[in-house]
């Protein structure tokens, strides 16, 4: 079966964390369904491959092995300044999405691509160190810490990034600060790691950054590295 590497873009605006979570896992299970008849068939077809661009209410989001003491909030000053939280399936720990953030999600059938997680990851994490260099950022890795930072004394997120898959689909993605409230961050030990800071693009450049383009150099980007072909929704 020839790998199909079209993916479809859908540009969902702003949605609440929990509606987008169940339209991703809608979404891979439409994936997998396809698979599974693949299996058990000799007329296979191909699978389909999706990329959500979306922007979230405030919420923190912690991952399936993350501790909850790295929320410093309880349930009522949650609810005082409007921040919902959630549990998640995907890997990672707690982190913050909000107005101003850039936040992706591959749907895709790794199957098309290549069925290497670390590769998968650290070419996520190649995809945001090109765009921090066109707005002349430096961003980094750091050792076995998924992610991307800025370097320095005081080293600084700007992008997290934490996935899960099933049957080789993934789901789930990065979130990158772009114009990002960063206060937000104050009330959680982010990604529980507790020696490095917090950034955005806007607080590096001391300007506010334009979305939409940030996002078609993501798209360029990504289609560099993982060789796809795109289909707008």
């Amino acid at each position: 079966m020839v790998k199909n590497k079209v993916v479809e873009i859908i540009e969902l605006g702003r949605m609440s964390y929990k509606d987008c979570w169940d339209y991703q896992q809608s979404l891979l299970d439409s994936i997998v369904e396809v698979k599974i008849r693949n299996r058990n068939t000799s007329d296979k077809i191909s699978t389909s491959n999706y990329l959500i661009w979306v922007e979230h209410s405030p919420v923190y989001t912690i991952g399936n092995r993350g501790n909850l003491d790295h929320l410093l909030l309880d349930k009522g000053q949650l609810k005082s300044r409007g921040i919902e939280f959630f549990k998640t399936n995907r890997g990672g720990d707690i982190t913050y999405h909000g107005p101003g953030q850039i936040v992706c999600y591959p749907i895709l059938d790794l199957d098309n691509f290549f069925t290497d997680l670390n590769r998968y990851l650290r070419l996520m994490e190649q995809v945001i160190i090109d765009i921090l260099a066109f707005y002349g950022i430096i961003g980094v890795r750091s050792k076995g810490e998924t992610g991307v930072w800025i370097g320095g004394p005081l080293p600084r997120k700007i992008c997290a990034i934490g996935i899960r898959t099933s049957r080789w689909v993934t789901m789930h993605g990065f979130a990158l600060n772009v114009n990002t409230e960063l206060h937000y961050f104050d009330h959680i030990i982010p990604c529980g790691i507790t020696n490095k800071g917090v950034t955005s693009i806007e607080r590096e450049l001391g300007a506010t950054v334009n979305m939409t383009e940030v996002k078609e150099k993501l798209k360029m980007t990504l289609s560099q590295h993982f060789g796809i072909l795109w289909k707008e929704s």
